[in-house]
């Protein structure tokens, strides 16, 4: 993965930063979120359409290991 410098600024009160032309995002906003000490920004689909058929799927061992939980007996009725 390449790794660049970007440019911190203010803009009015808010901190912006200046994207790398090879780091644009297509529309008008992201999601962001922070893990640990690193800020992640990621491209906001436009509509539910877009985000369920965007190309990157989950990988094929997704939840593989996740143990299914037993089968509980419930009463309908309570």
């Amino acid at each position: 993965m390449e790794q660049q410098t970007a440019k911190i600024f203010m803009s009015g009160r808010s901190q912006a930063v200046r994207l790398p032309k090879e780091f644009r995002f297509e529309g008008k906003e992201v999601y962001i979120r922070r893990v640990g000490d690193q800020v992640i920004l990621s491209p906001k689909p436009s509509s539910w359409k877009d985000f369920f058929f965007k190309e990157e799927k989950a990988p094929e061992d997704f939840l593989k290991n996740r143990k299914d939980l037993d089968l509980q007996e419930r009463d309908l009725f309570e």
